[in-house]
């Protein structure tokens, strides 16, 4: 399926052009009929020559309902623009044309209707002229007669080569359905209405009613008054929601695939042309929505906008700025920014100008990753950026370098107040560089090629301080000839050397700590086992002392030593075994 809005002056045949494409008349109410005046949007579909179905969005040309033509026009790719030959270029023509302009609408087909009241040309060639400064420029001309048929089968292959030139919509994207009607069917509930843009719509969905944060499921789906399992972009569809009262959604609301979206009233935006003026309140109007906002000028052609209702916004938006008091299109956007940094200090302003004016309106992973430096995927995805990397949290390259050279200085900090500590405490590390995930200080730890063991981070190239180093240095030399005969305690006191000296030796490979206060060599566990290997099997504790030269006081704590680590085996007779390997 493929959707077309119309445009045009009220009065100049939209509608009538409509019914003879459809069979169907588009004005829904009793008092359009009567009047003879589109007053909402109208809905109709037809199928074209190669049997490409096509729905068509009727808007009113009436300057007093333009709020309604504008959620018509909103979600819709291409726009059929009615002009009339008799009376060629109107006002509303002219304001029709400015918003689909500002939303940047580049496919279309201009009808010249009532071609059977005066010569179409000159309007044809009107229209050309208005067209060629806008997104529309070069669309082609058929001249039409909705009371005669003329041009009818022209049109028609106009059509038709249109919505085969229309970019294929993203099937697979996340679904953000405005809603244009809603409304009650007897026996099925509340029933809402909308031009799905991308994703896709299946019965049993659960979505998200934005702004009221209900979750619903989809309990039908209508597409062309037929039911459907399933409904793919571009599509004109009808919601059937379980979960939803009437009365709790509205024109201009939207359903969402749920936690895929983030709801901002705050986001910084590009106008398009740069405004000469900047009215402090504007009407913005994206989908079907549209929501009184401010305005705080950023630079020639950037703003700040904050809304007055939350709105589910991605970065590459395109929306427009309405002047209702000016009855006016104030310029067309593309939003920026939709978690846009706090302007609080002197300066914030202009600096802010210059990033916004270096952005792009695509939507970067990488770009906004370097601009934010820490973030969530999914938030960032929610943005309507692909992460550049995995993980569920992300961090820049130049954000992990920076704190990795704030983190070596932490650690070396903490060296100079606290030498024997057991290395920095990843947590205090963690707040220490603010990281909101202690993923993060791994990553940062590894780039600055620091360990983390345990939950703290360890110097790779740690050092003692001079009074351990000497006692260390001493008590290694006592033990080369009798390697077994470990310092007692008075030893290691005459030296300085407590738990605290001990374990901070043990960590840098300096001793091999066997017990508190019970130190040897760092290859005195291998040298054991060689010893002991040449004992006839099983050995006992006294067998064991005389092997290896030394007394109760260490051999008992270094055959359990040995057998925790998998070294030997005690018996249950008391004796030990060597476990080979």
């Amino acid at each position: 399926m493929h959707v077309i809005a119309t445009a045009g002056h009220v009065d100049h045949g939209k509608s009538t052009l409509v019914r003879q494409l459809t069979g169907t008349d588009p004005d829904r109410w009793a008092e359009e009929r009567r009047r003879g005046l589109t007053i909402d949007l109208g809905f109709a579909w037809t199928s074209l020559d190669d049997g490409c179905t096509t729905a068509f969005v009727d808007v009113p040309g009436h300057e007093r309902f333009v709020p309604n033509m504008l959620a018509g026009i909103g979600p819709v790719p291409a726009v059929l623009f009615v002009v009339a030959a008799d009376e060629g270029w109107m006002p509303q023509s002219d304001e029709h044309l400015d918003a689909l302009n500002a939303l940047g609408v580049r496919h279309g087909v201009l009808a010249v209707t009532r071609s059977d009241l005066a010569d179409p040309g000159p309007a044809i060639e009107q229209a050309a002229d208005r067209l060629a400064a806008t997104t529309l420029a070069g669309i082609p001309g058929v001249a039409v007669s909705g009371t005669t048929g003329a041009g009818l089968d022209a049109l028609r292959r106009e059509l038709n080569s249109l919505v085969h030139s229309l970019p294929g919509a993203d099937r697979d994207a996340d679904v953000r359905l405005w809603i244009d009607r809603v409304f009650t069917v007897r026996g099925a509930g509340t029933v809402v209405t909308g031009t799905l843009a991308a994703g896709t719509l299946r019965i049993g969905d659960h979505l998200r009613l934005h702004p009221a944060g209900i979750t619903c499921t989809v309990r039908g789906l209508h597409a062309l008054g037929t039911p459907e399992p399933q409904v793919g972009a571009v599509a004109r569809v009808a919601v059937n929601l379980r979960g939803v009262d009437c009365e709790q959604a509205r024109r201009g609301d939207a359903l969402l695939t749920p936690d895929r979206w983030l709801s901002t009233e705050v986001f910084d935006v590009r106008l398009s042309p740069a405004p000469t003026t900047w009215p402090a309140e504007l009407m913005l109007h994206i989908g079907a929505a549209a929501a009184p906002v401010r305005v705080r000028p950023l630079g020639p052609e950037h703003a700040r906008l904050t809304s007055r209702v939350p709105l589910p916004l991605r970065i590459g938006d395109r929306a427009l700025l309405r002047d209702p008091g000016g009855h006016r299109i104030h310029s067309g956007l593309h939003v920026l920014d939709v978690r846009p940094p706090q302007l609080t200090r002197r300066g914030a302003a202009q600096a802010r100008a210059a990033e916004l004016a270096a952005m792009g309106t695509t939507p970067n992973g990488e770009a906004e990753l370097r601009r934010r430096r820490v973030i969530q995927a999914d938030e960032l995805r929610a943005m309507g950026a692909t992460p550049p990397s995995t993980g569920r949290w992300l961090i820049s390259a130049d954000h992990r370098a920076a704190l990795a050279t704030r983190l070596s200085a932490l650690l070396a900090q903490h060296r100079r107040e606290d030498p024997l500590a057991d290395g920095l405490p990843a947590e205090a590390a963690r707040r220490a560089l603010d990281l909101p995930d202690p993923a993060l200080l791994a990553e940062v730890a590894d780039t600055a090629g620091i360990a983390l063991r345990a939950g703290r981070l360890h110097d790779e190239r740690p050092d003692l301080p001079d009074h351990v180093r000497r006692g260390v240095s001493a008590v290694r030399d006592a033990l080369q000839d009798h390697p077994f005969q470990a310092p007692t305690a008075d030893d290691l006191a005459s030296l300085a050397l407590g738990d605290r000296e001990l374990a901070a030796a043990a960590r840098v490979g300096a001793l091999l700590r066997v017990a508190p206060g019970l130190v040897l060599l760092p290859d005195a566990e291998q040298l054991a086992i060689d010893r002991l290997a040449a004992l006839p099997e099983p050995f006992t504790l006294s067998q064991a002392k005389q092997a290896l030269d030394t007394t109760r006081r260490v051999a008992v704590p270094l055959l359990e030593l040995l057998a925790r680590r998998g070294r030997t085996r005690r018996l249950p007779d008391g004796t030990h075994r060597v476990v080979s390997r």
